[in-house]
């Protein structure tokens, strides 16, 4: 019984699908002329002003809003080994062009105004640093007898934290290599 109810209603439908399909346009033969297409309709726009081509200032396709959420564009493996715009190639010269990790600290001096650290970077030249003294990826946050304190800005997307502070010792001891 049900195989009679499906081949009915197969039976019914298959001439509405074979009309519904287009018939396909037959080839001109070679001693006849194609036939000529009509040229689309161009409105008048003689006193009007010409529109803005809106295909080039709006978008298309989908627009991505993090709303607070990691950027699943940026690579995880990578994650915070450099930021942007920080290549060799485009660093300032001198102290504000070395990171946290370049720097270590040489000594540091008493001065009237407090303490003055000599820190020496990756380009083996020495600087003397101030509270305040900005680097590549932070501040030189403070100065004491045998420490210097950077706030180093972190660009990592899976930490919650924008800035850590680093420690370099001037003495280190065993436990601290």
């Amino acid at each position: 019984m049900r195989t009679i109810v499906l081949f009915a209603m197969l039976g019914l439908s298959a001439p509405t699908i074979v009309l519904a399909q287009a018939p396909a346009a037959k080839p001109a033969a070679a001693g006849q002329p194609a036939p000529a297409v009509p040229p689309a309709q161009v409105p008048d726009t003689a006193g009007a002003p010409a529109a803005p081509a809106q295909t080039a200032l709006e978008p298309h396709g989908y627009t991505y809003n993090p709303d607070g959420r990691r950027d699943p564009f940026v690579s995880l493996v990578r994650r915070g080994a450099e930021s942007p715009g920080t290549s060799q190639g485009q660093r300032p010269p001198g102290l504000p062009g070395l990171s946290a990790a370049e720097v270590s600290l040489r000594g540091t001096l008493k001065g009237r105004d407090g303490f003055v650290a000599m820190v020496q970077g990756a380009d083996n030249k020495t600087y003397l640093v101030r509270a305040g003294d900005r680097l590549l990826d932070g501040t030189i946050r403070a100065i004491t007898a045998d420490t210097l304190v950077i706030r180093q800005r972190v660009n990592d997307p899976l930490s919650p934290d924008t800035e850590r502070d680093v420690r370099k010792v001037l003495r280190q001891t065993e436990e601290a290599k």
